[in-house]
């Protein structure tokens, strides 16, 4: 019979002769058939089964043997023995692999041909071990969902006991390889049908069996909770999610969040990964879970992993908010608009909290401008019925990935527990490119000075392959002594404390140099470096020596950021005049009572600046303008203003003003020997090349005695000029500008004028004085911005904007004269714009540093940023010099002097450190994935999950990782 049989399906007759003949064959089953005759057509049909040339042969194998297995049961069992049916599993057919799932189907098939047979239960226990081994062996979903049908339909074949929990535990591990290449909606709804056969068979089991539900809970963790960066877990473990009973809601969590041995990095990683869950098709109860986690994990205090969580989901969650509110808008459903409220609602609170991020709001206001915004109160209320507070400094657990950079090509800086302050000056200071090539230019091999870590930094920031490069030694060797580690800081007096140290560290080597005998260049210069407490700056390579490089015994700070300030006071009744002249790094900008929009008294921004510039930059001298923001308690809140009522030209312009000191600020002449009425004049005596400008935004308010921040919206220009006096200040009568005094007066007894129309009206002697001096008005382009986001200096998060100095490069401007009647720079400034035309700003152009996160920008993000997120203000700007045709350049000839033509080559000991690095970041991946793939393979047995501690604290300033008011150890700081 099997001759026949097979002769007819490889015969060319017509399909309708051979299906009859076909008929004829399995007719005869029912007929007396020997043992050899059965057990030959048992062989054939199963090879036409898995081996047959096309569908006629595989269906026709099928039929034939299930006729005769249905009337020769017996003799079928024996061909279907436990060692045939191990060879199939093991060995495969023919040319078939025993993965192939063809050889799962004819298992299937053949034991259903024996389902009310004693040899089921004899293959058992066979099965039982087989199919622990096909899923240690992370199959396909396609394998395992044919595994889960014939378990399912034979129950007796699933591992028992503990062979079952293994069984349970290994194939929630094969749920993490369940990747899904479909492209079209056939393939994925096929995929989605094998993930949920199989998950149905682990619910069996989990029922059958609740010995083996908590392990397998217990290995869903450790899945989840892996910190490998290498490795990341199938969504189709959302799946299982459906089948836990809801009732272990509680002991499961009260398990999680007490468990001491699971890290808060392992406990972030595991929320964050079941937060994705959500997008599963058939995710149900996923959301219920997450809730009840978030809640357990608020109910024992672990608020740093909430925090955590939200701050690496945020940039997930951003692109969805408009197509929702624009869904919300149009599908008309009653619920839908009251929806949109809360939602929108929501959203505020959101950007109240997270100000950090511009460039990923900008969409969501466009979305929601025509939505009621909440007032700040109703916003306070809704992040105070969840307030979520830090509870050490560890923030971020940790969690970076291991990637490349960012698409910009620029490295971020990874926090080092808010040391925002830091980061965002380090990034100002490396994109002022003339400062960086010179920087990275100088010979300071063997030295362990503060110019040499700032060397080192500039070159990891231009060449390292890592994402975000950590600071941590050059926050040590740069951070003040009064700088409390871990807190937040002032970035205006971390930047004039790093300058000034550099700017004394060279000065101390020049003196050194001068003063002793001049060493063997090759064998003693790093030694003379190290031993002196300053460095060399110099302009070239071949040029260590600055005084050597430049000429004229200025630093390179001096040369970078120095210019000169002349302050001169008239005696209205003698008409003597004391002036003196100063250096400064930046100038520091109050607000005019008049422009603001704040309370209180109208002098006290005035007096914060009316010492001058700072002068503790370059000579050590007095910062009043700073000693006000470390007083008092109390934060106020002021009204933002949306449109710039004031810009940066006008805040010049006022400190620049003429000032009448009478009253109780009355000056002390020397002349007259007693306190009489003047008038103060400060002029710019040499433009810095790169102008540095710092907005006085922190005052405080004597007479509410609460320290506040000046929240206007400040026009920022992106090309501005300064008033630069071409001669100094004649001496019409007796100068005490030698007098020993002359700085007392003007650091204790300058006091600003209560009346702001008295400051204009006295000014004809001055200007008198004053009309025959020329003045320059010096052209400037902005390149880049610090800014602050939040309501204290203590407290918040800097974030910096910066632009490509190529871009600025070949700009040429020609100078403009002006007298000093003119409101000198608000037309200097429009006059300039308008003549060299608005600056094509590519979107390539400008950056936005935000610690470890680095994105392209643009100016206009920049321009608008305090309009759409009031607490985030420009506080430290930094205006780049421009050539002026006609007009010699303060440090001497553009190449030779102030700016280099291009990026110098890396030197030998820097490329060796950043080379080393790189090696050692590769290693890192290695090790990490090696590790973790290690960690894998063994079964957890608690609810510890493989991560690390979190003990390293990278990550944002604070909990809310921008804005928001009080440190860490102030319940204000909220997440909702």
């Amino acid at each position: 019979m099997d001759k026949i049989l097979e002769a007819l399906v490889s015969s060319s007759h017509p399909l309708t002769v051979k299906r009859a003949i076909v008929k004829k064959v399995m007719e005869a089953a029912e007929k007396e058939v020997t043992e050899e005759q059965c057990q030959a057509l048992y062989h054939l049909t199963t090879r036409l089964i898995l081996l047959g040339e096309d569908a006629f042969q595989r269906q026709v194998g099928l039929q034939v043997q299930e006729a005769y297995a249905r009337y020769h049961r017996d003799e079928f069992a024996r061909f279907f023995s436990k060692e045939y049916v191990l060879g199939l599993l093991q060995q495969g057919y023919g040319s078939l692999d025993h993965r192939d799932p063809a050889i799962l189907d004819f298992l299937h098939g053949s034991l259903r041909l024996l389902i009310s047979c004693p040899a089921v239960l004899e293959l058992a226990p066979l099965l039982q071990t087989e199919v622990l081994r096909i899923i240690c062996e992370r199959p396909e979903p396609a394998t395992c969902a044919k595994l889960a049908t014939i378990l399912m339909d034979f129950p007796q074949c699933v591992p028992r006991e503990k062979a079952g929990v293994l069984f349970c535990q290994q194939l929630v591990r094969t749920f993490t390889y369940f990747n899904c290449p479909a492209t079209e909606e056939r393939e994925l709804r096929e995929y989605v049908t094998q993930v949920t056969r199989v998950s149905v068979l682990l619910q069996g089991i989990w029922k059958a069996e609740l010995a083996t539900l908590l392990p397998s809970l217990q290995e869903v963790f450790a899945v989840i909770s892996s910190t490998d960066p290498s490795f990341e877990p199938s969504i189709a473990l959302a799946s299982l999610v459906q089948h836990i009973p809801l009732q272990m809601i509680t002991f499961l969590i009260k398990s999680l969040t007490t468990d001491q041995n699971v890290k808060d990095a392992s406990m972030t990683q595991a929320l964050c990964r079941m937060i994705d869950w959500l997008s599963w098709p058939l995710a149900n109860h996923v959301d219920t879970w997450v809730i009840a986690l978030l809640k357990g994990l608020a109910a024992v205090q672990k608020f740093t992993i909430l925090i955590d969580v939200t701050l690496l989901k945020i940039e997930q969650v951003v692109p969805h908010i408009v197509p929702l509110v624009k869904s919300l808008k149009n599908d008309g459903l009653p619920n839908s608009k009251t929806f949109l409220l809360q939602f929108a609602e929501l959203v505020h609170c959101m950007m109240y909290q997270y100000s950090g991020f511009p460039d990923l709001y900008d969409s969501i206001l466009e979305s929601i401008k025509e939505l009621p915004k909440p007032n700040e109160e109703k916003i306070k209320f809704v992040l105070n019925q969840s307030a979520w507070t830090s509870q050490s400094n560890s923030f971020a657990s940790g969690l970076l990935k291991i990637t490349g950079k960012s698409e910009t090509g620029k490295t971020g800086l990874v926090n080092l527990g808010n040391t925002c302050y830091m980061n965002s000056i380090i990034q100002i200071l490396f994109m002022a490119t003339d400062f960086r090539r010179h920087v990275m230019s100088l010979h300071l091999n063997g030295s362990n000075t503060l110019m040499k870590k700032l060397q080192l930094l500039f070159a990891f920031l231009a060449h390292t392959q890592r994402a975000a490069y950590s600071p941590r030694s050059f926050l040590e060797g740069s951070r003040p002594s009064w700088f409390t580690a871990g807190s937040q800081q002032d970035c205006s007096e971390y930047l004039r404390f790093l300058l000034d140290r550099l700017h004394e560290e060279e000065k101390t080597l020049s003196a050194f140099q001068v003063t002793s005998p001049k060493p063997e260049p090759a064998t003693t210069s790093a030694e003379t470096l190290n031993n002196a407490v300053s460095q060399p700056v110099a302009d070239m390579p071949s040029h260590p020596d600055p005084v050597a490089a430049n000429g004229d015994g200025r630093t390179l700070v001096e040369r970078m950021f120095g210019g000169r300030l002349s302050t001169a006071i008239r005696c209205l009744q003698c008409h003597s005049l004391s002036e003196k002249e100063e250096p400064f790094t930046d100038l520091s900008l109050a607000f005019c009572p008049s422009m603001s929009k704040c309370h209180g008294p109208t002098d006290e921004h005035k007096s914060s600046s009316s010492v001058g510039p700072c002068q503790g930059a370059v000579n050590g001298g007095s910062e009043s303008s700073e000693g006000s923001v470390k007083e008092g308690a109390g934060t106020r809140m002021e009204k933002p203003v949306v449109e710039p009522t004031l810009s940066v030209p006008d805040l010049v312009d006022y400190f620049l003003a003429p000032e009448i000191l009478e009253n109780e600020n009355c000056y002390f002449c020397e002349r007259c020997a007693s306190l009489q009425r003047a008038e103060k004049v400060m002029r710019v005596v040499a433009a810095p090349e790169y102008l540095i400008l710092t907005l006085l935004r922190f005052s405080y308010d004597a007479t509410c005695h609460v320290r506040r921040k000046i929240l206007d919206n400040v026009g920022i220009p992106p090309h501005m000029s300064l008033p630069l006096r071409q001669h100094g200040i004649s001496v019409l009568s007796s100068s005490s500008s030698d007098s020993p005094e002359s700085g007392e007066n003007l650091a204790k007894k300058l006091k600003p004028s209560q009346k702001e129309d008295g400051m204009m009206g006295n000014r004809t002697n001055s200007e008198s004085n004053d009309s025959d001096s020329e003045m320059l008005s010096v052209p400037y382009v902005l390149g880049s911005v610090v800014v602050h986001s939040g309501m204290s200096s203590e407290s918040g998060h800097y974030y910096s904007y910066g632009r490509n100095g190529s871009s600025t490069d070949g700009y040429v401007a020609h100078p403009s004269s002006k007298t000093l009647e003119s409101s000198s720079l608000s037309e200097s400034s429009t006059a300039s714009q308008e003549e060299m035309g608005c600056a094509d700003h590519k979107s390539t152009d400008w950056f936005l540093f935000n610690d470890s996160r680095v994105t392209f920008t643009n100016f206009e993000s920049l321009r608008n940023v305090t309009g759409r997120f009031p607490k985030d203000t420009a506080y430290v700007l930094i205006y780049r010099k421009q050539e002026v045709s006609g007009q010699p350049s303060n440090s001497g000839p553009a190449v030779n002097g102030s700016r280099l033509s291009g990026e110098p080559p890396l030197q030998k000991e820097l490329m060796d450190a950043i080379t080393k690095d790189n090696k050692l970041f590769l290693q890192e991946q290695e090790l990490n994935a090696r590790a973790r793939a290690l960690q894998a393979t063994a079964a957890s047995c608690s609810f510890r999950p493989n991560g690390s501690d979190d003990n390293e604290p990278p990550g944002s300033c604070g909990p809310s990782g921008g804005g928001g008011g009080g440190g860490f150890n102030t319940i204000s700081r909220l997440v909702f």
